[in-house]
C-alpha cells in the first residue's frame, strides 16, 4: 500500500509541475502578445502620425510648389519627408494627388487663359478699328492745316495701334492689314515708324536687289516682328547711342534683318528664355509674361511660328544683343521695274564706289603760319572737301560760268526769295505727307509719353 500512496504523491507532483509549466508559459505568451500588440500600437501611431505630417506637407508645400513649377521649371518640388514610415500604397496616393493637382491647375490656367485670350482680341479688334479712323481723320487734318502739332498727334496714334496690334497677334487674332508685295527696304521704314526712338535707328542697306520684296501675306506681319525688335532695342538702349539696322541678301537662304544695340544685355536665364519664345512655342499663356507683361518676344514667337520667320538672339559686338530676323527665300519676291520705291528709302550701299564718281575726301585741319611777330597763331581752319569732277563736257560749259563777276547781294536776296517761293507753292499744291516720316518728328517734345514697354 505504502508503494501506491507514493506513486500517486509523484504523480500529483508531476500534474502539479506540468500546470505551473503551463501557467508560467500562458503568462510568457500573454506577455509576448501584449508586448507584440504595445509595438504595433506604437507603429500605427507613428505610421498615422507620418501620413498626416505628409499629407499636411502635401496641402501646404507640394501641391502649391507643383503649381508655381507650372510658370517657374526651375523651382524645385518636394518629395516624400518620411518614405520609410509611409507604406507603398499611401506613398504612391500621395504622388497621384500631386499630379492630380498639377493636371487641374494647367487646365484651369487653359480655360481662363483662353476666356482672357477672347475677350482681349475682341477688345483689341474694337480699339483697332477706332485707332485705324482715328488715324485717317488725321491724314485729312494733314492735307488742310499745317500744324506740326497734327504729326505728333498721329504719330502717337500709330504708336497707340502698334501696341494694340502686338495685343491682338498675341491672342492668336489676325494682325488686322492686308498689303501688296512689298519692297524689304519699305518695310523696315514702316517698322522704324512704329517705334518711339526711331530718329535713333539707322538703316544699312546691303541688298544686291534693291525691289527685293516681300509677299503680300507676309508683309505685314514682318513688319509688326522688326518693330517690336526695334522697340526693344531703343527700350534697352541709352538714349545717346544708335541702333544698327542692316538689310543683307544670301542667295537661296532669304534675307537678313540684323538689329544691333549697345544697350544693357542679358544673363545667361533671361537669353535663355528669350530665345524659348523667339523660337515659337505652341501657346504662351498670359500669365506667364510677368507684371507688367513683356509681350515683344512673345509676339515675334507667334507670327514666326505662324509665318515661318527664324529669329535668333545673342550678344552684339557693339556691348548689347543682337536680333537677327530670317526670310525664307519662300516669302521672297521682285517687283516690277514700273514700281517706284519711297524717296526715303536708303540706296543699297555698294563694295566699290563707282569710277565716275570717287569718293569724297575727309576733312583735314589745314596748317596756319606761324606769324613773323612771334604771335600766338590763330586757331586752325579746316578746308572744304574736295569737289566731285564733274564730266569733261560740263566742266567746259561751266568755266565760263566761273569766270563772271559775282552776284550783288540784291540779286542774290532776289533768287533766294523766287526759291522759297516756289517751295511755299509746291507744298501748298502737294500737301503735308500723310505719314509720319522719321525727320517729321524731330521734336524736342516727341519722347514724352511715348516709351516702350521693355519686351
Amino acid at each position: 500500500m505504502g508503494w501506491i500512496v507514493a506513486v500517486i504523491a509523484a504523480a500529483a507532483a508531476v500534474a502539479a509541475a506540468v500546470r505551473a509549466q503551463n501557467s508560467a508559459r500562458a503568462e510568457r505568451i500573454a506577455a509576448a502578445r501584449a508586448e507584440l500588440a504595445e509595438r504595433q500600437a506604437k507603429a500605427a501611431e507613428a505610421r498615422t502620425a507620418a501620413l498626416t505630417d505628409e499629407i499636411r506637407q502635401l496641402a501646404r508645400e507640394r501641391i502649391p510648389a507643383a503649381a508655381l513649377a507650372l510658370s517657374h521649371p526651375t523651382a524645385k518640388v518636394p518629395g516624400l519627408r518620411e518614405a520609410a514610415d509611409i507604406d507603398g500604397g499611401s506613398a504612391r496616393l500621395l504622388t497621384e494627388a500631386v499630379q492630380a493637382a498639377r493636371t487641374a491647375v494647367v487646365e484651369e490656367r487653359g480655360r481662363v487663359d483662353a476666356a482672357a485670350r477672347a475677350a482681349m482680341r475682341g477688345t483689341s479688334a474694337k480699339i483697332q478699328s477706332l485707332l485705324n479712323q482715328s488715324q485717317q481723320l488725321l491724314h485729312e487734318l494733314q492735307h488742310e492745316y499745317d500744324d506740326p502739332r497734327i504729326l505728333q498727334l498721329d504719330f502717337r496714334n500709330e504708336l497707340a495701334l502698334r501696341r494694340t496690334q502686338a495685343t491682338a497677334v498675341l491672342c492668336d487674332a489676325w494682325p488686322g492689314l492686308a498689303r501688296q508685295n512689298s519692297p524689304l527696304v519699305e518695310i523696315v521704314l514702316g517698322a522704324q515708324s512704329r517705334v518711339a526712338g526711331y530718329e535713333r535707328i539707322k538703316v544699312a542697306n546691303h541688298l544686291r536687289d534693291e525691289r527685293l520684296a516681300l509677299v503680300a501675306r507676309a508683309a505685314e506681319p514682318l513688319a509688326i516682328a522688326l518693330a517690336e525688335v526695334l522697340a526693344n532695342a531703343t527700350a534697352y538702349s541709352h538714349p545717346d547711342t544708335d541702333v544698327q539696322v542692316t538689310l543683307q541678301q544670301s542667295g537661296g537662304r532669304g534675307a537678313f534683318l540684323v538689329v544691333d544695340d549697345a544697350g544693357i544685355g542679358m544673363d545667361g536665364d533671361a537669353l535663355d528664355r528669350a530665345r524659348a519664345l523667339l523660337a515659337g512655342p505652341p501657346e504662351v499663356l498670359l500669365t506667364e509674361l510677368g507684371d507688367p507683361p513683356q509681350t515683344g518676344f512673345a509676339v515675334v514667337g507667334r507670327l514666326v511660328l505662324q509665318y515661318g520667320f527664324n529669329c535668333h538672339i545673342e550678344d552684339s559686338p557693339f556691348g548689347g544683343m543682337r536680333t537677327i530676323l530670317r526670310v525664307p527665300a519662300h516669302l521672297l519676291t521682285v517687283l516690277e521695274d514700273d514700281r517706284s520705291l519711297s524717296a526715303l528709302a536708303p540706296k543699297p550701299v555698294r563694295t566699290q564706289a563707282s569710277p565716275a564718281v570717287p569718293a569724297p575726301t575727309e576733312q583735314e585741319t589745314a596748317p596756319v603760319p606761324q606769324p613773323a611777330g612771334g604771335e600766338a597763331p590763330a586757331l586752325p581752319s579746316r578746308r572744304r572737301r574736295a569737289p566731285r569732277p564733274a564730266p569733261a563736257r560740263a566742266a567746259s560749259v561751266a568755266a565760263p560760268d566761273r569766270e563772271q563777276v559775282p552776284r550783288t547781294p540784291e540779286q542774290a536776296g532776289a533768287s533766294w526769295a523766287a526759291l522759297q517761293q516756289g517751295t511755299l507753292n509746291g507744298r501748298s499744291v502737294a500737301g503735308p505727307p500723310s505719314a509720319p516720316a522719321p525727320d517729321d518728328h524731330d521734336h524736342p517734345g516727341d519722347r514724352d509719353d511715348q516709351g516702350d514697354d521693355q519686351t
